[in-house]
């Protein structure tokens, strides 16, 4: 049985939990109950009366009073309640009774002992003499030398009925009344009252407070044993000792986010959220890792296991608002139940059922507004016209406009004439001498996209069957203007728990998810690359009014389209039989089914030249002008797990143990097909059918399969000191037979201080002190290729150089070579963490250290001669360490009727690599000591404003300058630092032992990840803003054509871009466009990249803090609901993404820089402000 706090009660169920007692209100019934239980115990008999006849089964030998109670409740109905100090339910009796009256089960239970019991409306209260007299005692036994009086109330202003008010260090004490009033004679002046009430937290006053006319007390959730969901079961909060978060539902109902990774990010310390490369795309979901990069392994992957329900899944699929909670476990200790698929860490999520009570309808809506988050702002043409040509003079070339073009602009801008668009002899159009003034960014994204989501639910059922039902359907726009894109998801949910009798109950839950994807085919890193280096005075629509080859809007329209269909079926049975008190048997069956159908079209285009005849042109950079193409793909997954494991637990006195030990399997079966043909007959009907050219068809099979024999002892002495040992013995078909199978041990123990003695005068302040401390072992099987240390023969089918029967010949080349010592990658990691909480739990929060090092991972073969004639094989040759920590703190109080909370948590995270083979001692290659995210680059000086001054710079290098960089420097151009002191500014040869001037000056690493929570309610009213960043983080764009988005001007002339940003450059002194001695950039060179090096200047400050969210909302107070036949009414507006606050250069979103397919940071599809309203109902 598990204990409560003092002048706690505890209610005996089928889960032996009382933490409903949070989530409702007592009813003035209820209130009225336990007050005349404890006040008038004499009125036991006749509240009896209404049990009689019902009649019990009862043999119990040598059984504790807990577990017969339990086989009461179970047969009866009814529910007990008492308080554990008063009532020792461990007390072990023997019992007969067949088909007897339940009191006199209860008489025979408690015979020769002082408990007496009272009863109404299928509640039992059980409470001992001594309560009674110490309640109602009467002043005459008191020093009657100071009378208190006073008012409890619950945080509504309900008077809570039955409340105990007790003199600090005696048995004086009474309780309240129906009111909430009490009187009580005490001692003195210096009396101190505790003051207490079941599911409350408990306030300590003195007999003078001015706060006795209305002591209010406050839920507490924690005096009622939270329970966090771990790997095979379930433990309490205080008893953990491995590293463990937990998100409630609550995080998740008030977030009107697309998925729930986005929900998560900044919530939980040490889980470290991260937008891809696709940025916004609607079919994008960000990445997730726990604390910090994992391996650099080759073929290797680091991301955490992620278990719905206990099976692996995608959650980003599920609907939000099904979700119970979600645990996170960290270290090696706490996710070492699931070896070596989770040595990166486990996501668990548990999804809600139902719950006993009358059917309880849910329904929940919201419509969101999205708009393109730091959208860059393209520089006005007349500049534009002015910043290229100076690129082009100071690169000793003509300039790229004449002036007839830069008088076309000035005069369009004045008003004075219109478009100008020169024809060429051939009949087209000349943009590049075009007047206009076009800002492509917000020619192709909307001002806004609507979107919106409902779900609806349905839960209920009784003692023995209990239900939930729920789905779900969101519509999301994307934010194109001159396409659609659009992304859907449906979900239904069902779960059924029940008990077929009192040893066997069971569950099933099936899920149904569908997702669907549809946007033009162009949509992918091409078309942000081209929208940027698109020239401002180009026009998107020419003067016939057709949209221009270079505007991206014919790719977009006419382009075809990709689409995306998803569905999954999960299928979960799970049966628990229960043949012993403490004994659990769990049988699981759980299956699921993927399925995926991908299309994507590309169709032939045309523009219109001059005189509107229409001419073809490339659909993107694969296929030339003329050419189409459609490729269809499926796929399909079978996912198969099987998991038998046995639990038992006891409790001996003061010592606790469980032990669980169980089987895991699970078989994954994939098969995939793909077609594709080119030259489609009708854009109409893009299908492989309706396609004539070059066949080609591929597909196969991949399966694999893993098994495991887990393990786990927990044990505990009084809750003070904690220990947990866990094993995992396991094998996959990944790896050879003689290699296949592997044990991974962990352990972890803690010490709760403020369950000593010696603690108990700072208990007050104080009430929960845990030192913690894990290690553990798991290896990796997480590998991209599913037979790594398998031998392949590459086929090639009709690439062949003979003719054999008028077609080209298959051809089979010469296996790789597999290193036989190729082995496990192994992670090992230990963590040290304290646990607190203060002022009766007020002020709660946890802070660890961590390290982690990642054992033979996978790197770059030896060098072997090249005679060997064959690629040499990859061994297991290096070694990574990861270290940081996770803090987190939050205080939740009330002031007045105003209830608040402050949230915050913190996590950092570094990775190292310990050994590596680097043989040319690259510094842009993995070498020992090397930090993830390491820049090199050189120290900047500053920017020469006069040639004189760069001369003098160059002067002070005797040996040779800057010529090992570039040439031609002068007025405008980037000074650097002879670092090393040779005489010149050079890069050496790039090595560790000769890096010359180059060295490090900066991390990409995401360091000091936060998250801040601040929320509040009053009558009715809720707010909540939550805060996210990141404190420390370098970025360093890249030079060259690739960072054209940060330096404008590249070395070459078509990926030029120009964004309003770039205005500030270098200009001399008698400029036509004004002088610009301290800009921030230098002068613009066409030719060359040598001011683009990585470098201090440039070096940006990518740390961040983002309003996530904002958000208010209404509950319509219970009179009202009910007027409208509701439960519970609630409207609220939502915010996110509303501000950012960094130091990053603006055109950059600091969560989006992205490199899609390649064509360099921050191109990519941008992320949303989105502004949403919406209802939740009950009824």
């Amino acid at each position: 049985m598990k204990k409560e706090s003092t002048n706690s009660f505890s209610r005996l169920g089928i889960s032996r939990k009382i933490q409903w007692l949070t989530s409702i209100k007592f009813s003035r019934t209820m209130k009225l109950s336990v007050f005349l239980s404890l006040c008038s115990l004499g009125v036991s008999y006749a509240s009896g009366l209404y049990a009689q006849g019902v009649t019990v089964n009862i043999e119990a030998k040598n059984e504790t009073v807990a577990e017969i109670l339990k086989d009461i409740e179970a047969q009866s109905g009814y529910d007990f309640f008492y308080n554990n100090k008063l009532v020792n339910v461990n007390r072990r009796v023997s019992v007969s009774s067949k088909k007897g009256d339940i009191f006199d089960v209860l008489n025979q239970v408690f015979d020769g002992t002082n408990v007496t019991y009272s009863v109404l409306d299928k509640k039992i209260v059980l409470s001992t003499k001594e309560i009674d007299s110490r309640v109602t005692s009467s002043s005459s036994q008191q020093s009657s030398r100071h009378t208190v009086k006073g008012k409890v109330v619950d945080a509504n202003g309900e008077p809570i009925i039955g409340a105990t008010i007790v003199e600090v260090g005696t048995t004086n004490g009474t309780v309240t009344d129906f009111d909430g009033n009490f009187t009580l004679n005490v001692s003195g002046t210096n009396a101190k009252l505790d003051i207490s009430y079941i599911g409350y937290k408990k306030v300590v006053l003195s007999a003078t407070s001015k706060s006795l006319s209305n002591i209010v007390l406050k839920e507490d959730t924690e005096v009622l044993d939270e329970v966090v969901v771990v790997g095979y079961g379930t433990q309490k909060k205080v008893n953990l000792t491995g590293s463990v978060s937990q998100v409630t539902e609550e995080a998740f109902q008030s977030r009107p986010v697309q998925n729930v990774t986005q929900a998560l990010q900044g919530v939980v310390p040490g889980m470290n959220v991260s937008v891809g490369n696709d940025g916004g795309m609607l079919n994008s979901t960000p990445s997730v890792s726990i604390r910090g990069a994992g391996t650099i392994g080759s073929g290797s992957t680091a991301s955490p296991l992620v278990l719905i329900d206990g099976v692996e899944g995608n959650m980003n699929m599920l609907n939000p608002q099904d979700i119970e909670s979600i645990s996170v476990l960290k270290d090696a200790a706490s996710a070492s139940v699931y070896g070596s698929r989770a040595p990166f860490g486990v996501i668990l999520i548990t999804t809600k059922k139902g719950k006993e009570g009358k059917a309880t309808v849910s329904y929940s809506n919201n419509f969101r507004w999205n708009s393109p988050l730091n959208q860059p702002e393209t520089m006005d043409s007349y500049r534009f016209v002015h910043y290229l040509n100076d690129a082009k003079t100071n690169a000793g070339q003509a300039p790229q406009f004449s002036q007839q073009v830069i008088d076309n602009i000035a005069a369009r801008n004045r008003g004075e004439i219109g478009l100008v668009v020169p024809i060429t002899n051939n009949g087209t159009y000349s943009f590049g001498e075009a007047n206009a003034d076009t800002d492509w960014y917000k020619l192709h994204y909307k001002d806004w996209a609507l979107s919106q989501e409902h779900s609806l639910s349905v839960s209920g059922g009784t003692d023995k069957l209990n239900y939930y039902v729920s789905g779900n359907f969101m519509d999301q726009e994307g934010l194109l203007r001159y396409a659609n894109d659009s992304y859907y998801r449906y979900t239904l949910n069902g779960k059924i728990s029940g008990k077929i009798n009192k040893y066997i109950s069971f569950s099933y839950n099936t899920k149904w998810f569908k997702t669907n994807y549809d946007a033009p085919s162009y949509l992918t890193g091409l078309f942000f690359h081209e929208i940027l280096r698109r020239w401002p005075n180009y026009p998107a629509i020419d003067p016939n009014g057709y949209p221009i080859q270079q505007s991206q809007i014919i790719h977009l329209q006419d382009g075809g389209r990709q689409k995306e269909d998803n569905n999954q079926i999960m299928q979960q049975l799970s049966v628990i039989i229960n043949p012993l008190p403490g004994w659990n048997i769990h049988l699981e069956g759980n299956a699921r089914i993927n399925t995926a159908f991908n299309h994507t079209d590309i169709e032939a285009l045309q523009a219109h030249d001059a005189y509107g005849k229409p001419y073809d042109i490339p659909s993107n950079n694969k296929l030339v002008a003329g050419q189409s193409r459609v490729t269809e793909t499926a796929s399909k997954t079978d996912f198969y797990t099987v998991n038998v494991y046995s639990d038992y637990s006891r409790q001996f006195e003061n010592h606790y143990i469980k032990v669980m030990a169980g089987f895991n399997a699970e078989v994954n079966n994939a098969r995939s097909l793909s077609g594709q043909r080119d030259g489609i007959i009708s854009s109409d009907v893009p299908t492989l059918n309706t396609a004539t050219l070059e066949d080609l068809a591929t597909g196969g099979y991949s399966d694999w399969a893993t098994a495991g024999f887990f393990g786990r002892i927990n044990y505990n002495y009084k809750e003070r000191y904690l220990l947990e040992l866990n094993g995992r013995y396991d094998g996959t078909s990944r790896f050879l037979r003689d290699q296949r199978w592997n044990f991974f041990p962990s352990f972890s123990a803690g010490w709760n201080v403020a369950k000593e003695n010696f603690w108990r005068p700072m208990e007050k302040w104080v009430n929960m002190l845990k030192f913690k401390a894990s290690w553990g072992e798991l290896g990796n099987q997480n590998t991209s290729s599913l037979y790594p240390f398998f031998e392949t023969m590459p086929l090639t089918i009709g690439k062949g150089k003979w003719l054999l029967d008028g077609a080209l010949t298959n051809t089979a080349g010469i296996p790789a070579l597999v290193s036989t010592l190729l082995t496990w990658e192994r992670v090992r990691s230990f963590n040290i963490g304290l646990d607190f909480g203060m002022f009766s739990n007020r002020l709660t929060g946890s802070i660890e250290y961590f390290k982690r090092k990642t054992l033979d991972m996978v790197g770059p073969a030896p060098q072997l001669p090249a005679v060997l004639g064959i690629a040499v094989p990859k061994t297991n040759n290096a070694d990574m360490q990861s270290v940081g920590f996770d803090f987190d703190i939050q205080w939740r109080d009330r002031i007045g009727k105003v209830d608040y909370g402050i949230k915050f948590n913190l996590s950092d995270a570094q990775a190292k690599v310990l050994r590596y083979p680097n043989t040319t001692d690259a510094i842009g290659d993995w070498y020992a000591g090397k930090l993830s995210g390491t820049y090199w680059g050189y120290v900047t000086k500053g920017i020469a404003k006069t040639d004189e001054e760069m001369q003098e710079h160059l002067a002070s290098l005797p040996n040779g300058g800057q010529n090992k960089i570039g040439s031609k420097w002068g007025a405008g151009d980037i000074m650097y630092v002879d670092v090393n002191g040779d005489g010149q500014i050079s890069p050496g040869q790039n090595t560790l032992s000769d890096h010359g001037d180059k060295t490090i000056i900066g991390n990409s690493t995401p360091r000091f990840n936060y998250g801040i929570i601040l929320d509040a309610a009053y009558a009715g009213f809720d707010f909540s803003m939550f805060f996210q960043g990141v404190g420390k983080r370098d970025f360093m764009p890249q030079a060259g054509q690739q960072g054209a988005m940060f330096w404008g001007v590249v070395n070459n002339l078509y990926q030029c871009t120009a964004l309003e940003e770039h205005w500030d450059y270098f200009r001399p002194e008698g400029h036509p466009m004004g002088a610009n001695l301290d800009a921030y950039y230098p002068r613009p060179d066409i030719s060359t990249s040598k001011n683009q090096q990585a470098q201090t200047r440039y070096l940006q400050n990518a740390a961040y803090i983002r309003l996530k969210n904002v958000q208010i909302g209404y509950t319509l107070p219970k009179a009202w609901a009910n007027k409208l036949h509701l439960n519970k009414c609630r409207i609220y507006v939502s915010g996110d993404n509303l501000w950012t606050g960094t130091k990053l250069a603006s055109m950059f979103d600091p969560e989006a820089l992205g490199n899609m397919d390649s064509w360099g940071a921050g191109k990519t599809y941008p992320l949303s402000k989105v502004i949403s309203f919406g209802l939740t109902v009950n009824m």
